[in-house]
């Protein structure tokens, strides 16, 4: 770093990636300040300045072994490797800057006095996290997955039999199919749709509910789809429809013949197609040969079906938040809940990398083949398939509370306005 940078960094003051330490601070509250950080987005520990930016410089001798061994080495977990310099600002007078990335191992602890405290940066404040946020960051680190979490007042009867019972038989081709009550929830238990209690029968486990539920949102009130389709380029034009969706992930299918199935019921995707096809495709004026008119998409329906799927897939089931599902008059914007899962990135997602929140569900998708079979979807059908018929880029956009992506409507149906 240079000393200009460094010097503007001060100048700025402390933030949620920068923090002021003296160097005869206790090393508790550097490694505090570390935990807390990694847990956000990464940052720096300045130290040798004051709280109000004044630089007094370091005194202590050996600050790099004592950083790297009696700080993060003895006081976080796990491991974390910052990088450290130092800054000569004028003869006699350096600064210390410890830096470090976002931690891809979340949560990291600082352990003192036979604890281990979870911490994360709250603007310029390093606080102990709720039990929410503990939550997210076990399951960003892959150590804790929230569609296995158990969900209160439901059993057997809150999922469809019928659809279980397809799965088994002609989707996994399971030669043993439960015969009695008791077998089914032992046998849901192993595939983690349901698990066992010991205060009362088997529960449904989030994945279980929202892949095979009857009505999920009796239960999980962010399951499902919120629908709002708009006559005009904002969300302040006239709502042309307003929806809920509630339904299981799955389809229901039946045997037609041997090669194709039959819909018997359609699933939460299906239900969405339906219902948003008319603000999403038109008809032809003219007949073709089949005496048929021909549908026209403003998107291509694979990429439709692809965000849609990837929203569900991949959202963060801990925010009592609906999937939002946006139709304008010139795009179509899906917001699904939470950040990206572990280190992931935008440029990451677009390179084709895959790192499943929720890989149970993944799994099951997959399983019907509404999932890419190599999970690359937004690489290879999205992308390319938005170049070749929208001649348009999609554009994704990313918070700390949702990720959204937007399709833009093909230009030759821009005069359209629904």
């Amino acid at each position: 770093m240079l000393k200009s940078e460094l010097l503007e960094i001060i100048a700025n003051g402390e933030n949620s990636g920068v923090e002021f330490k003296r160097d005869d601070c206790e090393p508790e509250k550097i490694a505090k300040e570390i935990v807390a950080m990694a847990n956000l987005n990464g940052g720096m520990i300045l130290i040798g300045v004051e709280d109000d930016g004044t630089i007094t410089g370091i005194q202590r001798p050996n600050l790099e072994e004592w950083i790297m061994d009696g700080v993060v080495g003895r006081r976080i977990h796990p491991l974390i490797i910052p990088f450290y310099e130092e800054i000569q600002i004028e003869e006699g007078k350096r600064v210390a800057v410890v830096s470090f990335t976002q931690g891809t191992t979340k949560p990291y602890v600082l352990r003192h006095k036979d604890r281990e405290d979870i911490y994360i940066r709250v603007g310029t404040v390093s606080k102990l996290a709720s039990r929410e946020v503990q939550a997210r960051l076990f399951e960003i680190g892959g150590m804790l997955h929230i569609e296995n979490l158990p969900v209160s007042g439901t059993s057997i009867e809150s999922l469809d039999s019928a659809r279980l019972k397809d799965y088994l038989e002609n989707i996994v081709r399971d030669t043993e199919i439960p015969a009695t009550e008791k077998d089914w929830e032992h046998r849901l238990c192993g595939l983690s749709l349901m698990i066992e209690t010991k205060i009362s029968r088997p529960v449904c486990t989030i994945a279980g509910l929202l892949l095979f539920g009857y009505l999920p949102r009796r239960y999980l009130k962010q399951s499902g789809f919120h629908c709002v389709v708009y006559d005009g380029v904002d969300k302040g034009h006239k709502a042309k429809m307003d929806k809920i969706l509630d339904a299981p992930m799955v389809a229901l299918w039946g045997k037609e013949n041997e090669k194709n199935r039959e819909l018997i019921a359609p699933g939460l995707i299906e239900n969405f197609i339906q219902i948003a096809t008319p603000f999403l495709s038109e008809e032809s004026n003219t007949i073709n040969e089949n005496m048929r008119r021909e549908r026209h998409w403003y998107y291509p329906l694979e990429a439709i079906r692809e965000i849609i799927i990837n929203a569900l897939a991949h959202r963060d089931w801990t925010r009592s938040v609906d999937i939002e599902i946006s139709i304008y008059s010139d795009r179509m914007e899906v917001i699904s809940p939470g950040v990206l899962n572990n280190s992931m990135t935008i440029e990451k997602m677009i390179a084709g990398q895959r790192s499943p929140r929720n890989p149970l569900i993944v799994d099951i998708l997959r399983d019907y083949n509404y999932v890419d079979r190599r999970g690359m979807g937004i690489r290879n059908k999205v992308i390319p398939l938005m170049r070749q018929e929208n001649h348009s880029e999609p554009v994704f956009e990313l918070t700390d509370d949702y990720l959204k992506t937007i399709l833009y409507k093909d230009k030759k149906f821009a005069h359209d306005n629904f």
